[in-house]
């Protein structure tokens, strides 16, 4: 987006989901109880790998920073989502916009890493689990997840940066309840293809790579799994990976329905959206917790600690 007149435009105007006031009171509540679980269910899931010795593992504390970044998606768009459900005029600042945008931007391309790691950690721990001690160390896994959080923030910052000086002089509403990038494309009155390119040539090889990562590693551990003679030894093996491998289609399958369908407003793109900014962060601590017997022993065990402190 080329340097412009900044006068024009100085805040943007959400549609939001409905433009009924009742439908708008149901959406408050609605998105204000999954905001709260979602809250509830991460904030949970980190105390209690923080505070059970017996989750202090490499698994659990690569899961400890997919549960950050999702609190971090959850607290950079539903809050405001809330507010302009309350509120008759449904604005957002230029600057407040672009901050979303980053926020948004980052955490999902962080994650989009921090998936491929934790599928290569389930590689060793399924396929080699003599070596998994030797190979998965915790100066690995800490390289490796500053790692993530370092590309993920050059994947954005390289978005962001031609963003930052725009010439928005067009209509300033976005058909949606949050700030995203492709959303910012059909305001500009500036010649934005270079940013479109720029977001294609590095988003794709971003969501590719770490997808091609997370296929190389689970191809042999399916192969694994399969070769198990016992049936139970099948399905605690199983067990082990079921939780991450549906974060990671729930992740992927939400960012590609928003991200590679047309900007148009209509419905069915603005349910996309709210797939991918509001489920991933409320269902990942749920597919850990209810699908995890260590995770569902060590709640069990953080809160007894807790009931018992309370009663003394």
């Amino acid at each position: 987006m080329a340097l412009g007149n900044h006068s024009t435009v100085t805040e943007f105007i959400l549609l939001g989901l409905s433009a009924d006031p009742h439908v708008q009171a149901l959406f408050f509540v609605l998105f204000l109880m999954i905001y709260l679980q979602t809250l509830l269910g991460n904030l949970t899931l980190l105390l209690v790998i923080r505070a059970d010795s017996r989750l202090h593992t490499p698994m659990y504390f690569l899961l400890s920073h997919l549960s950050s970044l999702d609190l971090c998606f959850s607290l950079a768009t539903v809050p405001k989502l809330l507010e302009n459900l309350l509120s008759q005029r449904k604005t957002i600042s230029v600057q407040g916009c672009l901050a979303q945008v980053f926020f948004v931007f980052d955490v999902g391309s962080t994650e989009a890493c921090l998936l491929s790691v934790m599928a290569y950690d389930r590689y060793f721990a399924i396929c080699h689990p003599l070596l998994y001690g030797q190979k998965i160390t915790s100066k690995l896994c800490n390289g490796l997840v500053w790692g993530s959080w370092g590309l993920g923030f050059l994947d954005t910052f390289i978005n962001i940066l031609p963003a930052m000086s725009p010439d928005f002089c067009k209509d300033q509403s976005i058909p949606h309840f949050s700030c995203e990038l492709p959303s910012l494309f059909p305001l500009s009155c500036s010649d934005v293809s270079t940013n479109f390119t720029i977001l294609i040539c590095s988003s794709l090889p971003h969501g590719l790579v770490t997808c091609v990562l997370i296929v190389c590693s689970y191809t042999p551990i399916v192969s694994t799994i399969l070769s198990i003679s016992s049936s139970s030894g099948r399905s605690k093996a199983f067990s082990t990976c079921s939780s991450h491998l549906t974060a990671v289609l729930l992740s992927y399958g939400s960012a590609f329905l928003r991200y590679f369908t047309p900007t148009s407003g209509s419905p069915l793109e603005l349910v996309f959206s709210v797939q991918y900014s509001v489920v991933p962060p409320l269902v990942n601590p749920l597919i850990y917790s209810l699908k995890n017997k260590e995770v569902k022993a060590a709640v069990r065990r953080t809160f007894g600690k807790y009931r018992q402190y309370f009663r003394s």
